[in-house]
């Protein structure tokens, strides 16, 4: 990866601070995004290579769920990440399902070199379509591409799948970090396309009625204003910090 470690950098066109926040004097929006699948995928190392750089040889598996943040600038608005991390296993299912909630964007992640990652996706979507918005946005991720002479899952199975769902699909590597940032940033961009679509038809609706159109009456973007985050004493279900 070519970017700065201290400073601002730049990734596809979009402004990033590289692992420091502190950079930025307002924050306009955090959007929450969540990083689903199976046990032992590699979803906690997607997460500390894209928000702090780092790999853990020695990660143990995810308990309940945990969240680390990363702020990029997309299109001239300052986004904090705020990205959470739930525990593939089954007996968590229950506890992680209620944050899906309110989570604008999703990486559904499999391992390229385990097959039943794979098959198991399919009951991924389904499961966070019946918990998070309809406009969601899914990127599906086959991380672990390094390992090349263990694949067992082609390309190509995976590009059938996402185009028959709607799906965005990168393949990735958390060790190597190939890809990683390519795949957060499309998520992000496209989240922020999501919701500037959201605002700009509730603006044209108020404008047409000279007041809140009936239509949109009780409509609610899933967006936190940078002004109002307020993370702390949130209760973090993980006892792993990588």
């Amino acid at each position: 990866m070519n970017q700065e470690m201290n400073g601002v950098g730049t990734e596809n066109g979009v402004r990033t601070d590289s692992y420091q926040e502190n950079a930025y004097d307002k924050i306009d929006y955090v959007f929450k995004v969540v990083v689903i699948g199976d046990s032992a995928v590699g979803k906690s190392q997607l997460l500390s290579r894209f928000t702090k750089n780092e790999f853990c040889f020695d990660s143990k598996s995810t308990i309940g769920v945990e969240f680390q943040t990363r702020t990029v600038t997309i299109k001239g608005k300052v986004i904090k990440a705020q990205i959470w991390d739930t525990a593939g296993q089954e007996r968590y299912r229950a506890v992680t399902s209620a944050y899906y909630r309110g989570a604008l964007g999703a990486m559904l992640v499999y391992d390229i070199t385990k097959r039943p990652s794979f098959d198991h996706v399919a009951r991924w979507v389904e499961e966070l379509r019946a918990h998070a918005d309809n406009s969601i946005v899914i990127t599906l991720i086959g991380n672990k591409a390094d390992l090349v002479d263990l694949r067992a899952v082609p390309t190509e199975d995976a590009i059938e799948f996402a185009e028959n769902q709607g799906l965005f699909f990168s393949e990735t590597s958390a060790l190597s970090g190939d890809n990683v940032d390519t795949a957060f940033f499309r998520l992000l961009e496209e989240i922020y396309g999501v919701v500037s679509k959201k605002t700009l038809e509730c603006g044209n609706g108020r404008s047409d009625s000279g007041g809140d159109a009936p239509g949109l009456k009780g409509s609610k973007i899933d967006v936190i204003p940078g002004s109002e985050l307020e993370i702390s004493e949130m209760k973090k279900l993980s006892a792993c910090s990588c």
